[in-house]
């Protein structure tokens, strides 16, 4: 007798359940409350599952009966392949997935940043299937920001921006932080200072930096950074207005070294290079071993974050605790007792005095 060609029909729970003669809810337990079953009752499902080509209970399904889509959203300032590369996010990355992990939740990334229009963010986020979102280090004006605190679902903001109603944040005093890297190049002497920063807002801005675009920064903890150094100089006695700012719309190696010989063209008499990011710093490291400027005999060169390469290269840096940030971040959107209510988490940061940093040269 000739074999049927007619495909064979994809097992369903419902058929499933039949062949096996218990309930529905039975084979629904041994995928989703397996503790529900005795051993021997979920592996005699689990292998009929298997023969019949059966793969589970639809999630879409069970998202719409439970309401829970069973993941965090996390919204980056960059593009995806940024979050792999950069030293800092990265490990924000793996303390935020910690946190995921221990609470059996999945992780969605969302890339915002610049050159986005709000349309295509709107549409994005509408279809991000989570529960809330944590937001790293996202400009005010951002679009998809915009859009995330237009659903309504539990936030946890990473650094910046502020005040966003309802939601946590987690973060470092910045201004205070950068204030001692000041304090410090002050007391070795250093009164004319260059400052190399990521950038300040959303639109494409290479070079040194006006007042007036000092004034409204829209990533704040980059204005908070600068703030610091201008603080120390004005404690000292020292004019903030010839602080020269130099920003970088990239954050990358070559930023630093060409944001470093800029800065030194601008004011020649610049004896320290106070860098917002490690990233920027290493580039500026790089550029002065090509330039054959001694550091830290003829200039002196800070950072920020404490990321490992710059503790093996001996920079100056602050270092604070990027990867606990993901990890806080995750506990406070997770957390059974978050309910709207707004939870401030600022975490310590300590001054690494490394060897980019020195006496002025007389």
């Amino acid at each position: 007798m000739p074999r049927s060609r007619q495909p064979r029909r994809q097992a369903t729970l419902a058929s499933l359940a039949a062949e096996l003669n218990i309930s529905r809810t039975t084979v629904s337990n041994a995928y989703n409350r397996p503790d529900q079953l005795s051993p021997e009752l979920r592996d005699r499902v689990l292998e009929a599952a298997r023969r019949r080509g059966y793969p589970g209970p639809d999630p879409v399904a069970r998202s719409l009966r439970t309401r829970r889509a069973g993941a965090v959203g996390l919204l980056l300032t960059e593009a995806l392949s940024y979050s792999f590369r950069d030293p800092a996010a990265m490990s924000f990355l793996a303390g935020l997935t910690e946190s995921c992990e221990a609470a059996g939740q999945g992780l969605l990334l969302i890339p915002a940043g610049p050159g986005r229009e709000d349309v295509d963010a709107a549409v994005v986020v509408q279809q991000a299937g989570v529960d809330g979102f944590v937001v790293y280090s996202v400009a005010d004006d951002d679009p998809y920001l915009a859009a995330v605190c237009d659903r309504h679902l539990p936030m946890v903001v990473c650094d910046q921006p502020r005040e966003i109603p309802g939601a946590s944040r987690v973060g470092i005093d910045d201004r205070a932080a950068m204030r001692q890297v000041a304090d410090h190049l002050i007391d070795l002497g250093h009164e004319r200072f260059g400052v190399l920063c990521m950038r300040l807002g959303r639109d494409r801005a290479d070079g040194v930096v006006s007042p007036e675009r000092l004034k409204t920064p829209h990533f704040h903890v980059q204005r908070e950074r600068i703030e610091g150094v201008r603080d120390a100089m004005e404690a000292a006695g020292l004019d903030p207005a010839g602080l020269t700012v130099v920003e970088r719309f990239e954050h990358a190696g070559l930023s630093g070294h060409t944001a470093a010989e800029q800065a030194l063209h601008a004011d020649p008499d610049i004896t320290a290079l106070v860098c917002t990011s490690d990233v920027l710093a290493l580039g500026a490291l790089e550029w002065a071993r090509r330039q054959g400027v001694d550091v830290p005999r003829d200039l002196s060169i800070s950072g920020f974050d404490g990321v490992d390469q710059a503790i093996r290269e001996g920079l100056t840096t602050v270092l604070q605790p990027q990867e606990e940030k993901g990890r806080r971040a995750g506990a406070l959107l997770m957390s059974p007792s978050h309910s709207g209510v707004a939870t401030v988490e600022m975490l310590d940061t300590e001054l690494f005095r490394g060897a980019t940093t020195g006496p002025v040269r007389t």
